[in-house]
């Protein structure tokens, strides 16, 4: 594997591995950020094996769908959790709405965007 798309891939692991870890300690709004996260960089890691070149600076998941053609490809299922983890990264960053994002993204909820996060990654790791 390239090192480029192995550097992306790891680094998606492990934010992987760390929004697991704010699950079990109960940081539920850093799960969603460091899904969103993981998601973000195995994007990336696609979009360096299609391209050849690092992808913009960008934290949109649309954007790193689109410019991968891969939105052609998405199943409903995928594009819906798309569209719930991508707003995600700015709220967990900057939580406007703290108490209506808690409400929002409770254990079990958490668990699903885990699991979600993991069976995108898998999917994005069977093209590279």
């Amino acid at each position: 594997m390239n090192k480029k798309i192995k550097y992306w891939v790891d680094i998606a692991d492990y934010d992987l591995e760390t929004a697991k870890a704010m699950l079990q300690s109960k940081r539920y709004l850093y799960v969603g950020f460091m899904c969103h996260q993981a998601v973000e960089k195995i994007l990336k890691a696609y979009y360096i094996k299609l391209t050849d070149t690092q992808p913009k600076f960008t934290h949109r998941l649309t954007y790193l769908t689109e410019s991968t053609k891969l939105e052609d490809e998405l199943s409903d299922e995928q594009k819906y959790f798309i569209d719930e983890l991508e707003p995600l990264n700015i709220e967990a960053r900057y939580p406007t709405c703290k108490e209506k994002l808690f409400k929002k993204l409770s254990f079990e909820k958490c668990k699903e965007i885990i699991t979600n996060t993991e069976g995108f990654v898998q999917w994005i790791k069977k093209k590279l």
